[in-house]
């Protein structure tokens, strides 16, 4: 599975609007084919900053950068790069898991 997080550094001005900016780019992906999941999350210590964790099949990658809505949201004109406070940061690394695991370490019953 190819794991992918990226860090969005969001203009405080377009932070409360961050969820609407992304939502046509999120729905697509998580319609497209070998998605796993396409979750955000916003920053507890740091609000303007909201953290995509993103999984895909190995073979899925290409035709997620290639798609139309992949293409929208990196669009320099776009409503995506306009929020965005800075460049975002990305960790991308193909993991032998398939989805999400249960924590060994803390069991809940």
């Amino acid at each position: 599975m190819i794991l992918i997080v990226v860090k969005f550094p969001v203009k405080p001005s377009h932070a409360d609007q961050w969820p609407q900016i992304v939502r046509e780019f999120t729905e697509a992906t998580r319609a497209e084919p070998g998605n796993k999941f396409f979750e955000w999350s916003r920053g507890v210590e740091d609000p303007n900053e909201f953290v995509l964790v993103e999984g895909f099949d190995d073979d899925a990658a290409e035709a997620h950068v290639t798609s139309d809505h992949f293409q929208a949201a990196i669009d320099p004109d776009g409503p995506m790069h306009n929020a965005l406070a800075a460049t975002p940061r990305i960790i991308s690394q193909t993991v032998e898991a398939e989805g999400w695991d249960e924590m060994g370490e803390m069991k809940v019953s």
